[in-house]
């Protein structure tokens, strides 16, 4: 489904290069659950963003369903961390936004609309205002929206960063619940090693600045995860165990910054 091949993402100021990802290349199967693990700061964002199709790389291909990413489309959806949601709407207003220019009847895309409400289990709350929701809730209805357009891909970037730890672990089982029951492929950036353990099929580590990837690994553990097994422990310590080695070599300049960032992802979305 997606493809990456040799892809490097390089950003220009004052005639220097700030390379940013280096020569990263990896597939992603139909159904897949993939996480990119990797310290803050280090590139993730960017490389989600490269597949959205709201930043080009300087270097490399990037192929979904056998055609290059030349710019966003429907069928690649994004949830971010900041929810981007229209505050004085309300929940129902939100998702269906995503439908304005469907050719669904105003009674399909009702229907279209409850369907995921439901998915998320926020019926109660479909004409509440945003502002009156919950962090939590907020973050369900971004990842409803993102669906309500049937994509065959769906990018999350860190969605669960901004919550506290109790509802982080609430939603992260009820991502694994809705991706178990619409079967999307779903590429989840966090730098939580939890997250990564529960949720992914495969987890691709990335290295400080200039990402590249630095280990892989496949999970084929039985779901829902517990993360106190013995396997999973192991696999715990051998991924803390590469991410210490990298910050203690690594200098604070080899991480993105985010004023750097934020000129990098200065982009109209």
């Amino acid at each position: 489904m997606l493809d990456l091949k040799n892809v490097s993402m390089s950003f220009f100021e004052n005639n220097s290069e700030f390379k940013i990802i280096d020569d990263i290349s990896f597939s992603v199967k139909d159904g897949e659950f993939i996480c990119i693990l990797g310290p803050s700061g280090c590139g993730k964002t960017i490389l989600l963003y490269l597949l959205a199709g709201f930043l080009k790389q300087t270097k490399g291909k990037i192929l979904f369903l056998d055609k290059e990413i030349i710019a966003p489309s429907p069928e690649r959806m994004m949830v971010f961390q900041n929810y981007v949601l229209f505050p004085w709407r309300t929940v129902s207003e939100n998702i269906s936004f995503a439908l304005e220019n469907s050719n669904l009847s105003k009674k399909e895309k009702e229907k279209t609309v409850n369907k995921y409400i439901s998915l998320v289990g926020l019926d109660y709350f479909k004409e509440w205002n945003i502002h009156k929701l919950s962090g939590g809730m907020q973050q369900r209805v971004s990842i409803a929206r993102a669906l309500v357009v049937d994509p065959k891909l769906l990018l999350m970037d860190e969605p669960l960063s901004a919550l506290d730890n109790q509802y982080r672990k609430h939603l992260r089982e009820e991502i694994e619940k809705i991706w178990l029951k619409t079967k999307k492929t779903v590429i989840f950036v966090t730098h939580s090693i939890n997250e990564a353990l529960y949720l992914a099929d495969r987890i691709y580590l990335l290295s400080p600045r200039p990402a590249k990837i630095k280990k892989i690994y496949n999970l084929k553990h039985k779901r829902p995860r517990k993360l106190n097994s013995l396997e999973i422990i192991k696999l715990r310590e051998d991924i803390e165990k590469e991410m210490k080695e990298d910050f203690i070599k690594t200098k604070e300049s080899d991480f993105v910054s985010n004023d750097m960032e934020n000129k990098i992802l200065n982009v109209k979305l």
